[in-house]
């Protein structure tokens, strides 16, 4: 036991740490019920902070937050924007929405099924004919799709960038 008391544990629990955050901001890309972004942006403060930010500046931390503010919003309106493209109501946008909440439940068909259903219903419930609520289904669907690709884009950028200045900055 005596040899144990010389070891530096803080630095490897940093980096620990620090992986699993970026691990679940990654997965948070993809399901709307984990905020990705901020968790990723926390896992790669953490492994700045386990080298006493001695690679990464403040001025990397800030094109880290703005990137991490810009996947937030991608986050809110990709959604919304697919399903007003097609000309819906905002009881289809609402109805997106919680169909995408709701569609959490039932991983991993849900996140697709539910947006699609929400906006539907949401479409039908104004009167709209069939036709149209399926088309807002579609555009809500498409619409989270591409968010969660452009949020795993922004993330994948952000990893880079940091990998980036640990290396060569």
């Amino acid at each position: 036991m005596e040899a144990l008391t010389g070891i530096d544990w803080i630095t490897p629990s940093l980096i620990i740490i620090s992986a699993l955050l970026i691990v679940a901001g990654m997965v948070g890309m993809v399901l709307p019920a984990i905020p990705g972004p901020p968790i990723l942006l926390l896992g790669l403060f953490t492994a700045a902070w386990s080298e006493d930010f001695a690679y990464i500046g403040t001025g990397t931390l800030i094109v880290l937050a703005v990137l991490c503010v810009a996947a937030v919003a991608l986050d809110f309106i990709a959604g919304a924007l697919g399903t007003q493209r097609t000309g819906a109501s905002q009881a289809a946008v609402v109805g997106a929405l919680l169909g995408a909440i709701l569609g959490l439940f039932i991983l991993p068909i849900g996140l697709i099924i539910g947006p699609f259903l929400g906006a539907m219903l949401g479409e039908l419930s104004t009167g709209r004919p069939w036709r149209q609520a399926h088309r807002a289904g579609w555009g809500a669907t498409i619409g989270m799709l591409l968010g969660i690709v452009a949020k795993l884009v922004i993330g994948v950028m952000m990893i880079m960038l940091f990998v980036a200045m640990r290396l060569f900055g």
